[in-house]
């Protein structure tokens, strides 16, 4: 719609019709299309952003780390106990935890995002995924597009490594 009101535009600049008449004809529609599109870009991205822009963030930075922090000691504390990863490598760093597990078993990388207020969560068995902090019972990481939580993620998944892996154990965990 918005392509046939600016050429139906030029053509009539180009028969030298009345230009401020021409423009006012075709401001209004203009308007409202940008305006349908705008609100339909708020709809679309609110659900995302209205925890992270209601977000206080020295909450968001203290649940943060606490969260990082507890998965730190509690992966380390998992390597140390299961033999079928003593080649394993863990690091946590300037809000950045990677997880080496191995050839085997590929390496998790997870880390904030304090522009989105998020976790981010990389797996190489499940991918990328995106976690908004829900503040409820504590606080918890929950990915919108499954309704899982962070640390359910990781029981599912390193469970299957690590025959006794509790999540549950870790700061701010639903399962």
């Amino acid at each position: 719609m918005l392509r046939n009101i600016l050429r139906t535009s030029r053509c009539l600049a180009r028969r030298q019709i009345n230009r401020p008449a021409a423009i006012a004809i075709y401001k209004k529609p203009i308007r409202n299309i940008f305006k349908s599109y705008v609100t339909t870009s708020r709809q679309f991205s609110a659900s995302s952003q209205d925890i992270s822009t209601n977000l206080d963030p020295l909450v968001y930075d203290k649940i943060c780390t606490e969260t990082l922090e507890s998965l730190y000691e509690y992966f380390e504390e998992l390597i140390d106990q299961s033999p079928n990863l003593k080649g394993a490598d863990i690091t946590f760093s300037d809000g950045v935890l990677t997880i080496a597990l191995g050839s085997n078993y590929g390496t998790y990388v997870i880390n904030r995002q304090s522009p989105n207020r998020q976790i981010w969560l990389s797996s190489p068995t499940s991918g990328p995924k995106r976690y908004d902090l829900i503040l409820e019972n504590g606080g918890y990481w929950i990915y919108k597009h499954d309704g899982k939580t962070l640390h359910h993620l990781l029981q599912n998944e390193i469970s299957k490594i690590v025959n006794d892996a509790d999540f549950g154990k870790c700061s701010h965990a639903l399962l």
